[in-house]
């Protein structure tokens, strides 16, 4: 029975205050469609840098070394965990490189053999950029190493540009979450409000402060649901159908990982949660201050 009466007073409170009621939805459907929006643009932002950042090679340049010195210095590479792969380019290789990349007119110039061989490393994303520019002076005092390229420039803008990305999405979520509920919080402290009569006469006939916040609990609860399937609607539609047929190439985006259910049902939760937090937070205070005699 009291399950029943829980129910049916969470829903008919979504009736009594119908402004206030599709404002606290409104909002919070703009908010989680804003937070799911900035999510998938930040992650598809952290893939692209990830992919710019395995792009820098790190060029060790060798010394005349014999097979067996080869051999050694590139198991002394691999070996380092930093190492997410290792390339060999033999002088002959090197000459074609060079040949490849700056095209006719090369051929004489690499012909005269001056390209010594090396090693491209592709180093893991793992890593810090401070823990790879160790690496990379590391490397620098091996024995029958001539030179080590690595363009500690780029790689430190790209982990600078992502961190300040993350830094400002992770703000503005936060800022539009604690507004929507805010708004959450008043709507329920006026549905409270607009029963205090009935709440006084729950209390002194022995109902309890959590029995009486449940009801409102279930209001921000369904507050929250209908708010996360619109905007999951709205996303859905957006990144798989509206936006494609016009910029054709954020087709080509990934989900976040990997699937567009993990961002949906993401944002259909978030939303379920801050109804409920909303609620519970209105529901505590103002029910605990609701006095049983005025």
């Amino acid at each position: 029975m009291s399950a029943g009466y829980i129910l049916k007073e969470g829903f008919a409170g979504l009736g009594r205050a119908k402004l206030a009621a599709f404002t606290s939805m409104f909002s919070l459907f703009i908010a989680v469609l804003l937070i799911a929006v900035l999510f998938r643009i930040g992650y598809n932002a952290y893939e692209i840098a990830q992919v710019i950042r395995q792009q820098v090679e790190v060029e060790v340049f060798l010394d005349e070394l014999d097979a067996d010195e080869t051999l050694e210095m590139e198991t002394i590479l691999v070996q380092k965990p930093e190492v997410a792969g290792l390339t060999y380019i033999s002088k002959d290789s090197a000459s074609q490189v060079f040949q490849q990349e700056f095209g006719m007119g090369s051929e004489t110039i690499a012909q005269l053999d001056f390209l010594p061989a090396s090693f491209r490393v592709v180093v893991s994303d793992e890593y810090s950029v401070a823990q790879i520019d160790s690496l990379v002076q590391e490397i620098r005092t091996y024995e029958g190493v001539n030179e080590v390229r690595f363009n500690l420039a780029l790689l430190e803008t790209i982990e600078r540009r992502t961190e300040m990305l993350l830094i400002a999405g992770a703000a503005i979520g936060f800022f539009i979450l604690f507004v929507a509920m805010i708004l959450v919080f008043n709507t329920i402290r006026l549905t409270i409000y607009a029963k205090r009569d009935l709440i006084r006469a729950m209390k002194l006939v022995g109902a309890t402060n959590s029995f009486i916040r449940r009801p409102f609990l279930v209001e921000g609860v369904l507050q929250g649901m209908i708010a996360g399937l619109f905007a999951a609607a709205v996303i859905f539609t957006l990144f798989e159908w509206v936006i494609p047929y016009f910029v054709p190439q954020v087709g080509i985006l990934s989900w976040p990982f990997g699937e567009w259910y993990y961002l949906i049902g993401g944002t259909l939760l978030l939303s379920i949660f801050m109804g409920w937090w909303g609620s519970r937070w209105a529901a505590k205070r103002f029910i605990r201050d609701t006095k049983v005699y005025s």
